[in-house]
């Protein structure tokens, strides 16, 4: 089988993920809630992929670092926990329904939501941006990258065009592990991660890596092991935002993944750029495809085959050709309302992709149209 499916969660794992993993199921306790040996063992254990992830990301302290199950969660503490009746919030129709539901949900109660609209290129248009940037602008919510085809906004423009006082929150679901963020030389707030995916991590995994300014409420409520004498939560970070048990052995993983990928992560980007352009390539000599990503270190490729909706060129490369790909919406219904597309098919493919493969599935694509 052909994996191509790397943006919904990654299909291969690094030995060292899967060993972590495996280890904190043998000998596992309850981080921060016990005092003896294990428990504490555990809480330090978590401690340090803080910082692991604190280091890769630029945050300014460990305490920055906000455990979530997934990309999903960590955009919702983000929009939920500090949006509120009166502010005005820019996004863009490139954002995943993760982004779009909590901001739907959040204009019912009082918030204004502008959307920048895709320039002819098919990227995020500045100038439409830059229009409605104005004073009163109170966050931006930015894609780092485009889960349905793979182009990426220039956030430093981004950020030049909001006012000082605007926070930039941002979707790194399927730019973190594929390119180098720093929040705080790009000027991010809040990024969103997905741990499952180029981090190399499980599913279960995720995060929300906060600016200093950067200050939202809790959204969820319960026990921390700290501060347990007050019936509010505690007024301090991590904990007011990690309310229960951590996944232990998926935040564990997650610090393996990505100490196997940072001195990789240029190698990656190099072959990555390289597979999808010769994916690309391939897929745009047949004239019955039309393709609508460009070579990109994030390894997605969408297309379409003339003739045949997305969900059947999908099936057929499952069942006859034993390939993974994904097609319809993509969770992002008005990227495809910009392209003009009622579903398209993504190949998305890992640093573990082989160029075999690649032929094999340009070979499979084109039998597929050929029958249409």
């Amino acid at each position: 089988m052909i994996y191509f499916d790397n943006a919904a969660t990654g299909g291969c794992k690094p030995q060292s993920v899967v060993s972590a993993a495996s280890a904190a199921l043998t000998a596992c306790a309850n981080a921060g809630r016990s005092g003896h040996a294990l428990s504490l063992a555990c809480a330090e254990r978590i401690q340090s992929v803080r910082q692991i992830l604190q280091r890769f990301f630029g945050a300014p302290s460990p305490d920055r670092v906000i455990f979530t199950k997934n990309c999903t969660e960590a955009l919702n503490i983000a929009l939920l926990g500090t949006l509120k009746r009166g502010d005005k919030v820019i996004t863009t129709v490139a954002e995943h329904n993760s982004v779009l539901r909590p901001l739907k949900y959040l204009e019912g109660a009082g918030v204004t939501v502008r959307y920048v609209p895709l320039d002819k290129n098919g990227k995020i248009d500045l100038k439409a941006f830059a229009s409605l940037a104005d004073d009163f602008t109170t966050a931006a919510v930015v894609t780092l990258a485009s889960n349905v085809t793979g182009i990426a906004p220039d956030i430093f423009a981004v950020k030049r065009l909001l006012p000082p006082s605007a926070a930039l929150i941002c979707d790194g679901a399927q730019a973190c592990g594929h390119v180098n963020i720093d929040i705080t030389s790009l000027g991010i707030d809040a990024l969103a991660v997905a741990g499952h995916k180029g981090l190399l991590g499980i599913q279960g995994s995720g995060a929300l890596i906060m600016s200093e300014r950067f200050s939202p409420r809790p959204v969820m409520f319960g026990g921390t092991g700290s501060a347990s004498y007050s019936l509010d939560m505690p007024a301090f970070y991590p904990d007011m935002l990690e309310a229960g048990t951590l996944n232990y052995p998926a935040i564990v993983a997650l610090g393996e993944g990505v100490l196997y990928l940072k001195p990789r992560l240029y190698e990656h980007i190099d072959y990555m750029v390289y597979l999808t352009e010769m994916v690309i390539n391939g897929l745009a000599e047949n004239a019955n495809v039309k393709v609508y990503s460009r070579a990109n270190p994030f390894g997605i490729v969408a297309f379409d085959v003339e003739g045949l909706p997305s969900e059947e060129v999908a099936a057929r490369l499952s069942s006859e050709y034993s390939v993974c790909v994904r097609a319809g919406l993509h969770c992002a219904p008005l990227m495809h309302g910009a392209l003009g597309s009622s579903g398209l098919v993504r190949a998305s493919l890992s640093p573990f992709n082989t160029k075999g493969e690649a032929l094999y599935f340009l070979k499979a694509v084109a039998e597929v149209a050929s029958r249409r």
